[in-house]
């Protein structure tokens, strides 16, 4: 009787124990993803909130996460930037960047770069899929020499840094005649996002069963209508996958715009961004409210897609 009373004893502590255990893994697990969301949120949280606040109230001590007096005068500013009298040397250097009258000399141009920068990823998104899609279905499901080359040499040219892409990138643009131009990024940012596109889809394809490609050729479809009908409709996630990805890249991509661009008529968000860091002082409350209005497109784009981004990302990484 005694045994089977430390018996019973010994398994109730056991599954406390293992209770516990429970709850404290699950508690590192929740302290761990709350201090990675603060990580990543706070930074934008702070960039929204100083969106509407004053001048004064965003270089006092200690700073204010809240506004005392939210106000929307930065984005009014943008929006009427232009409207009133002129931006000169006087005006520029004598303005109190405290008093939030401050304007930088480029503000007027920003929403025609956001304008531009949302031309320039829209083009490269459809040019992509159209380069990108055929590609990735010709190496996945068409048996042909020198099938796994391609492949690599694909790859080997994400392995290049886009530094050191520059220098030949700017001269067959100016081969060209294109310098100062959208076309320009259009063309450059395409050889940096096609091969992550047929990467993408390449795994996606190889993980569709052979037989679908030869029951499609079967029932009288070519290679395209194979391709369009059949593997398109499939591959739902990886195309948003990769719409993402190259959406977001063709925005905020800073480098290749800087060295392309010269004018504001063809200059992209970025770039007249940082453009507000360079004149006679920084409205931090203009340049964050400018930052708010650049982070809106790709948080958009996000939202509308999110319950595809996980399943295209990791799309063709198991295969049975």
């Amino acid at each position: 009787m005694a045994n089977s009373i430390e018996t019973i004893d010994t398994n109730i502590d056991y599954r406390r124990r293992q209770r516990l255990g429970r709850l404290g893994h699950k508690a590192v697990i929740l302290f761990g993803a709350l201090l990675l969301a603060f990580y990543a949120l706070a930074p934008i949280s702070w960039l929204v909130s100083s969106s509407l606040q004053t001048e004064a109230e965003i270089v006092s001590v200690p700073p204010h996460w809240i506004p005392d007096e939210p106000t929307l005068q930065n984005f009014r500013a943008i929006f009427s930037a232009g409207e009133d009298e002129p931006v000169t040397y006087e005006t520029r250097s004598g303005a109190d960047p405290v008093s939030g009258g401050f304007i930088p000399s480029s503000a007027s141009s920003l929403l025609p770069s956001m304008w531009n920068s949302t031309i320039v990823a829209t083009l490269v998104v459809i040019l992509n899929l159209l380069v990108g899609v055929p590609a990735a279905y010709a190496i996945a499901k068409i048996r042909y020499w020198g099938r796994n080359a391609s492949m690599y040499f694909i790859l080997i040219t994400r392995v290049i840094p886009d530094i050191a892409l520059v220098v030949p990138f700017f001269l067959v643009i100016r081969k060209l005649g294109m310098l100062d131009t959208i076309g320009s990024l259009v063309i450059t940012y395409l050889a940096v996002t096609v091969p992550f596109t047929v990467f993408i889809l390449v795994q996606f394809f190889e993980g569709l069963p052979d037989e679908l490609d030869k029951a499609a050729r079967v029932d009288g479809c070519s290679r395209f209508q194979a391709m369009v009908r059949v593997f398109l409709p499939l591959s739902l996630p990886s195309l948003v996958a990769v719409v993402l990805f190259t959406f977001l890249t063709s925005w905020n991509e800073f480098l290749l715009a800087l060295m392309f661009t010269q004018t504001e008529a063809s200059q992209t968000l970025p770039i007249l961004l940082a453009s507000f860091t360079s004149d006679f002082t920084v409205s931090f409350s203009f340049l964050n409210a400018a930052g708010v209005l650049a982070i809106v497109p790709p948080v958009i784009v996000a939202i509308i897609f999110e319950r595809y981004i996980v399943s295209g990302l990791t799309a063709g990484a198991v295969k049975g």
